[in-house]
């Protein structure tokens, strides 16, 4: 189908496409049953060591220290 055989976009199929898409999108809202998905609760954090602060010299902080050497 070539260009010419197209009919021009007229303002108000325009007006008409648009008005059609927010009826939908309206009336998608409020459809029961189209509720978003409710992400799962968070696991609690460990608790800290009451003798450290927490910190530990594990192997990807040492990366970094190697890396970040100047």
């Amino acid at each position: 189908m070539s260009t010419s055989d197209r009919p021009a976009p007229t303002r108000r199929r325009v007006f008409a496409a648009a008005g059609t898409v927010g009826a939908l999108a309206a009336v998608a809202a409020v459809l029961p049953g189209t509720s978003r998905p409710v992400a799962a609760p968070a696991e609690p954090a460990a608790p800290t060591p009451s003798s450290g602060g927490g910190y530990q010299l594990s192997e990807h902080v040492q990366r970094y220290y190697r890396t970040a050497r100047v």
